[in-house]
């Protein structure tokens, strides 16, 4: 009773964590991007926003391309 047993047990391994951090670092490279051609407290705010999602504009804009 006092000993653990260790076949029930589940490990969990998170093996994507690089993409994290390059989102990160885009993240921060177009956050000072569009703040920086923003005007006004509420441009911060849209530029913070747009630096989210600027990926998927560009998933659209690509695939609009290749026509898929």
């Amino acid at each position: 009773m006092g000993k653990d047993n260790n076949k029930n047990s589940v490990k969990i391994i998170n093996q994507h964590g690089s993409f994290g951090g390059i989102y990160l670092v885009t993240y921060i490279g177009a956050a000072v991007y569009f703040v920086h051609t923003s005007v006004g407290f509420w441009g911060v705010v849209l530029a913070l926003l747009k630096a989210a999602v600027w990926p998927a504009f560009v998933v659209y804009h690509a695939l609009f391309l290749l026509k898929a």
